[in-house]
């Protein structure tokens, strides 16, 4: 059997790019705002296509994510796009201000998020956005899983009327989401049915799930695996059936535990229906230097690791 992890790979920053750049061939508002990021941001078609649409601020996180709300409020559809790390972290006053509070039409797009930027270190990583980012009110927080999400959310996004953040992975992902697949905000996505146990991802890792839940098949543990692609609204209602329905929560993220999915879901069963949780992520510490795929394999956010995690589940149920 060919598991999630085998198939062709693909790096969702060139579905993002190319994305955008069709939507502003039919939208003359669309605008690009980057931070010396054209590059790493794949925007170097956009750029050739549309030279007066993009602006680029240099190294200047602070002053892109103004410069961005100073756009949508002139009628425009800025897609301000960095690496999350720098995004979040440098700029997150703006984020909350500038965006959020004041409800500007704003698309925040996290590039490279996660540990993808694995041997540049600590400084370079970003598992700590999803945290910060959903204690913002009136800020949509997306996570795409792979190629064809990234493709809808991105298209959602730009008639949303309002500030967004989306995660694009710079690690390349399999495609996981069906060919039918529509975005639906504050809708987590039944990869496959399971009346045992729940693992729910996000991101990069949903593949991941996917080879747990295929491995726990062949123990004949019959995994249900949720795909969450937003944090914010989160879908609680298909967190609690899965509380009531099965022996268990394990949560898989490319982020830190405190706050992210594991801590949503967690928040989510304490309050409506109990259940055991448990999260795999990155610890509460800073992570070491190593490629992206290491440091997920180091910290077990891995199909060995959520196996695990599921049989502990199903066995003290």
């Amino acid at each position: 059997m060919t598991t999630a992890l085998e198939r062709q790979l693909h790096d969702c920053r060139e579905t993002w790019a190319a994305t955008l750049t069709d939507l502003a061939r039919n939208d003359r508002d669309i605008v690009a705002v980057v931070n010396d990021s054209v590059g790493s941001s794949k925007l170097n078609a956009f750029q050739t296509e549309f030279s007066d649409r993009v602006i680029n601020v240099g190294i200047a996180e602070q002053d892109m994510v103004g410069v961005g709300a100073g756009l949508a409020n002139g009628g425009k559809i800025p897609f301000v796009s960095a690496a999350a790390c720098f995004l979040t972290a440098r700029a997150l006053e703006q984020i909350k201000v500038d965006a959020a509070y004041s409800e500007s039409n704003i698309k925040l797009i996290g590039q490279s998020p996660g540990m993808a930027y694995g041997e540049l270190g600590p400084t370079h990583h970003s598992i700590e956005d999803l945290a910060w980012l959903r204690a913002i009110p009136g800020l949509t927080v997306i996570v795409p899983a792979d190629r064809r999400e990234t493709a809808e959310v991105i298209r959602w996004a730009a008639e949303h009327p309002g500030p967004v953040f989306v995660r694009v992975s710079r690690m390349p992902v399999p495609d996981v989401m069906p060919e039918d697949y529509r975005f639906v905000p504050g809708h987590a996505v039944t990869l496959r049915d399971g009346r045992d146990v729940t693992i729910a991802a996000t991101g990069t890792v949903v593949s991941r799930a996917l080879e747990a839940a295929e491995l726990a098949g062949a123990e004949g543990i019959d995994v249900r695996v949720l795909a969450v692609p937003t944090i914010k609204p989160f879908d609680n209602d298909a967190i609690v059936r899965a509380a009531r329905e099965t022996a268990g929560i394990v949560t898989l993220e490319e982020a830190s535990v405190v706050g992210g999915l594991g801590g949503v879901v967690a928040e989510t069963v304490v309050r409506r229906h109990p259940a055991p949780v448990r999260i795999l992520g990155v610890p509460d510490e800073f992570a070491p230097t190593g490629s992206a795929s290491w440091l997920l394999d180091h910290y077990g956010v891995n199909a060995t690791e959520a196996l695990r995690a599921c049989r502990e589940l199903v066995a003290t149920e």
